[in-house]
């Protein structure tokens, strides 16, 4: 087991009706408030009058229309002049990971005055950020329990993870109801991300029996709810599952004690919808099962063997090697069987840009020390596969 250090210091405030406490969370943070969201579906839930109403006896100031995949320009810019010209005390970030990562790009950006650009791509430690509570209405991307978002620069097709200790928020409110008319699409884009950040912490080199159970649970419980939110929305059981499963994925908490993995999936997709802009969770559903088999080898199969037979039931009597090819094979059919798109070309993405694509991750990714190292030539492979 390797040595850590750990520490969220995140409070999560979970099930229905729980933003009945927001006036008296806000309250711990100050008066002046910037809240953020994306385009428009909170209003169609009431959930934006509901805020309003709540937060009656504070002072308001919006950033609306941030997007998925959310952009530096002018999402972020415009977020951080607002905090600076009207004095703000707290984010209030309502919405889906990409609301929340904006927001806690917006957050560092408040109480830096150097180049805004330069703290976002890490180049410049943060060390301070404003305060966020978020409400989530988007069970995916675990951001609201992580210390990292995801920030896009579109004239430069660079899509960066800012991570950052204090960028952890400072309160989650978690409703399982909020997401019950998430869009199928979304939904299965949601779980698929769920999946890949679980099994980013799975496919290390040294993990621990607790942390292997931990992960193996994790992508069970998402197989079987998130067909389950798919086939009845408003399903709160399966939609409560799901969210708590989709929050554990990306604070670390799967992996303490396991050897570094490089996020290699996460490391490919970004340079997808970095250059064309594409749903995260898709990117990632066409690019898993492409990478496992890429990585398929006598040193992995041990790995794909245990995850074929403890995730998939696998007979564990058949010989390794056809363990792990049925264990991909199940991989790729689950999310077929969510309706998302399973090639490239199927998202608008032909083969005009993948070496440049490929170069690109490998110069700003670092996946020669992944898990399962990549070489640009492998990036390229694994691309030109997921066609």
């Amino acid at each position: 087991m390797q040595n850590f250090d750990y520490q969220t210091p995140t409070r999560l405030i979970f099930g229905e009706g729980v933003i009945s406490s927001l006036p008296d969370v806000m309250g711990e943070f100050g008066h002046n408030v910037l809240l953020t969201y994306g385009g428009g579906s909170i209003k169609k839930l009431g959930l934006y009058d509901k805020v309003k109403e709540l937060l009656a006896d504070f002072a308001i100031f919006e950033l609306p229309g941030i997007q998925p995949n959310p952009k530096f320009n002018p999402s972020v810019i415009d977020g951080v002049r607002i905090c600076k010209e009207h004095d703000i005390d707290v984010i209030l970030a309502v919405g889906g990971g990409s609301v929340l990562d904006c927001s806690k790009a917006i957050a560092g950006g408040a109480l830096y005055d150097g180049d805004l650009w330069e703290l976002i791509s890490n180049n410049v430690e943060t060390t301070a950020a404003l305060p966020i509570v978020d409400i989530i209405t988007l069970a995916a991307t675990g951001s609201e329990y992580d210390n990292d978002g995801v920030i896009s620069r579109t004239e430069t097709n660079d899509k960066f993870s800012y991570m950052n200790d204090h960028l952890f928020p400072a309160v989650s409110f978690l409703d399982p109801t909020y997401t019950f008319s998430v869009p199928k699409r979304q939904t299965a884009a949601g779980c698929v991300d769920a999946i890949n950040h679980t099994m980013e912490q799975y496919f290390v080199e040294d993990s621990t029996l607790l942390n292997d159970g931990f992960c193996e649970s994790m992508i069970k419980s998402l197989i079987v709810n998130g067909k389950k939110c798919l086939d009845n929305p408003e399903d709160y059981t399966a939609r409560a599952e799901m969210m708590l499963c989709c929050t554990y994925g990306c604070n670390g908490i799967l992996a303490l004690g396991n050897s570094e993995s490089g996020w290699p999936c996460h490391g490919i997709e970004h340079a997808l919808s970095g250059h064309y802009d594409i749903v995260h969770g898709e990117g990632l559903a066409i690019i898993t099962p492409r990478w496992m088999r890429h990585i398929l080898n006598e040193h992995t199969l041990p790995r794909f063997v245990k995850y074929g037979v403890n995730v998939f039931g696998i007979d564990a009597s058949l010989p390794p090697y056809e363990i792990a090819e049925h264990a991909i094979d199940e991989t790729y059919r689950f999310f077929e069987s969510l309706g998302v798109p399973m090639h490239l070309r199927d998202v608008g993405i032909d083969d005009s840009r993948l070496a440049e694509m490929a170069h690109h991750i490998a110069v700003n990714e670092g996946l020669e020390d992944a898990y399962a190292p990549l070489s640009e030539q492998d990036i390229l492979e694994i691309l030109q596969a997921s066609l």
